[in-house]
């Protein structure tokens, strides 16, 4: 879908007629993708060097069933017999779970949600001379060359919780997408400097694919929603839209598929072709289904319909939060969420559930998307953890049993009856990139990750960083240099952002 294309209905196509035709000659004889200019200000330079290309984690190549191998020498204080081991029913021994899923691919779900959470450019309200206020987006494109919306504004730091370990953990949603649909191809218009109208920020059709990738880098989940089909009763139908769209997906995301499921418009035609196509494991409903209690799951949800809400983001979803954490832990209900559009009222909200739960707060929720925490319940039940005691050292031995498109192999570990003042170090195998330790109640709680290239992927935003320098970029340098275990080339990155 071209930017002309985005203009309200309420504004007539005949008074922007001159106007279309000069942008439609611009895009022609102007490079606008590398941030050329499109006018005559010099206004609108490249503050950026050069050409974009959006990078996207080679979630395609990623580790198949890892054998965590930890060892651990401690100082010979205590009996390592009576040392317990355990997944947690939460990542991080979080007390209770939040889950947004954001439906209809919004485009919103970049320069809304996933802005706020990652500290970048949110647009406001901005007020036209004839009394218009129009509500503007941006693009991936657009904000790597600094072109964005005149009343962008910023939250002010990143929104999330913490690994336990006093690392930063951002708020993970997840999207919707329409694979099927051209307009995720549609082109951005740069035109930095350019403020004769705003029409490159009016809101497409839904995401696009680079939208997509870089949100996806920063641990957005997506799922399935409508598809292409006129036949939205006929399960047949729909199932082999969903084979066209799990191509379209691995195509256009190198290779990352899709298993979760956001049923659309509360139609259970899709729920029931779903049943039969296997890569879809984890579903949530428009309306109905089962509400999650995540210290009574027992299974691991596989084909389980999941029940999600959706609220406004006002004082009575606050007031839920508030009565919830006062639960029992045992009874605590997931907090799961469905939203279609996101304005600054659900940014507020997104600052208020960090300020209070998060980071900020008492850093009690978990905030993974539902790709994620499947996963992680998935190896929670699944997993078989063997101890093996020699003398004052202790090696723990945990396969993750993989399923289809499994993106998020990462566990946390407790070890019952064994401070952090007991160990005198830790270990672990090549299999092994991230990993951070810390007391928590009942002992020590050791966060294991295994992505294949999540050393590679925190070098990428270090190269971004020192290409670019801006506080942004080195705050997410930090972010993803700290997620690596302890290592020599961990200390060389960290060297690098001096």
């Amino acid at each position: 879908m071209s930017q002309t294309e985005q203009v309200p209905m309420s504004v007539r196509i005949l008074t922007l007629l001159p106007l279309l035709l000069f942008i439609f000659s611009s895009c022609i004889e102007k490079d606008l993708y590398r941030g050329k200019e499109t006018n005559d200000s010099d206004d609108s330079e490249e503050t950026i060097s050069g050409s974009y290309e959006a990078y996207l984690y080679p979630f395609g190549n990623e580790i198949k069933n890892p054998v965590i191998e930890i060892l651990i020498e401690t100082n010979g204080n205590l009996d390592l017999d009576k040392v317990d081991t355990e997944i947690p029913v939460l990542k991080y021994n979080k007390s209770w779970l939040f889950l947004l899923t954001q439906d209809d691919c919004k485009h919103a779900a970049y320069s809304r949600t996933w802005a706020a959470i990652n500290g970048r450019p949110v647009s406001g309200s901005l007020v036209l001379p004839n009394g218009s206020e129009p509500e503007l987006y941006y693009d991936a494109r657009q904000l790597y060359f600094g072109d964005t919306p005149p009343d962008s504004y910023l939250v002010g730091k990143t929104l999330g919780s913490t690994d336990g370990a006093g690392n930063e953990v951002r708020f993970h949603f997840s999207t919707t997408i329409a694979s099927e649909e051209e307009w995720m191809h549609a082109k951005t218009i740069v035109d930095k400097g350019f403020t004769d109208n705003y029409y490159r920020f009016y809101m497409k059709s839904g995401l696009i694919w680079e939208n997509v990738k870089e949100m996806l880098n920063y641990g957005t989940g997506i799922a399935f929603h409508d598809v292409l089909t006129e036949s939205v009763n006929n399960a047949d139908s729909i199932a082999k839209h969903y084979i066209i769209a799990q191509d379209s997906i691995l195509k256009n995301l190198n290779g990352r598929g899709c298993k979760f499921l956001a049923e659309p418009n509360g139609n259970k035609t899709y729920i029931t072709a779903a049943t039969g196509y296997k890569p879809i494991q984890t579903i949530t409903l428009q309306n109905g289904g089962i509400k999650l209690y995540p210290f009574q799951v027992k299974n691991d949800l596989a084909g389980s319909l999941i029940e999600r809400v959706f609220y406004s983001p006002d004082e009575n979803l606050k007031q839920n939060i508030q009565s919830l954490v006062k639960e029992k832990q045992e009874n605590r209900g997931a907090i799961a969420i469905g939203v279609h559009g996101t304005g600054k009222d659900w940014v507020d909200f997104l600052i208020w559930l960090n300020n209070n739960f998060g980071k900020d707060g008492d850093d009690s929720v978990w905030f993974p998307n539902q790709e994620e925490y499947y996963e992680y319940n998935y190896y929670r039940i699944h997993s078989i953890i063997t101890k093996t005691i020699s003398g004052n050292a202790l090696k723990i031995t945990i396969p993750l049993p993989s399923g289809q498109y499994f993106y998020y192999p990462s566990i946390t570990l407790n070890l019952k009856g064994l401070t952090d003042g007991n160990i005198k170090s830790i270990q672990a195998n090549d299999a092994v990139s991230g990993l951070s330790h810390a007391d928590y109640k009942e002992g020590t709680m050791i966060n294991v990750d295994c992505r294949q290239f999540l050393k590679e992927h925190a070098e990428h935003y270090v190269e971004v960083y020192e290409n670019n320098k801006s506080k942004t970029g080195l705050n997410d340098a930090i972010y993803f240099v700290n997620m690596l275990k302890d290592s020599q080339r961990k200390e060389a990155l960290m060297e690098r952002l001096k």
